[in-house]
């Protein structure tokens, strides 16, 4: 059993990436996105509450819910603390990062997010070696 989790938005990637890590760690995707904003809320109200600085009703795509099942399965076996999350540098792939932390009841204030812009060994490791956390104003604009 692996001591670690990452969390990639492509499949192809992590194979890779979990050859350059080794066994102490396990890599799975998201498979991109996993939620949207809701089509309608419970109690009828927009999904965007424009008077409340926009607050948005997301929902998980329907798709998504085996991955998700699998993604907090393994969360509960490596535990919070030990959840890197590797998705894309750019706004959609930080927008992919918080979701996940919503959704698996991670904090995005304390989950490793790392980032590389190449796959190979030098550079998984040089981002696990320089984690960050999620950066809300890329993911807010």
């Amino acid at each position: 059993m692996s001591k670690n989790l990452v969390i990639v938005e492509s499949p192809s990637k992590g194979k890779t990436i979990e050859k350059y890590l080794g066994k102490d760690f396990t890599v799975l995707s998201s498979i991109g996105h996993i939620r949207s904003i809701a089509k309608k809320t419970k109690d009828g109200t927009p999904p965007i509450d424009t008077a409340n600085g926009f607050k948005t009703v997301y929902e998980v795509d329907p798709e998504k819910k085996k991955v998700i099942t699998e993604l907090k399965k393994q969360v509960k076996t490596v535990g919070a603390a030990n959840v890197w999350l590797a998705t894309d540098e750019d706004r959609e792939g930080e927008a992919i990062a918080w979701h996940l932390c919503e959704v698996l009841g991670l904090d995005p204030k304390t989950t490793k997010r790392i980032v590389f812009h190449e796959i190979t060994k030098s550079a998984i490791e040089e981002a696990i070696k320089n984690p960050r956390t999620v950066d809300m104003k890329l993911v807010e604009a």
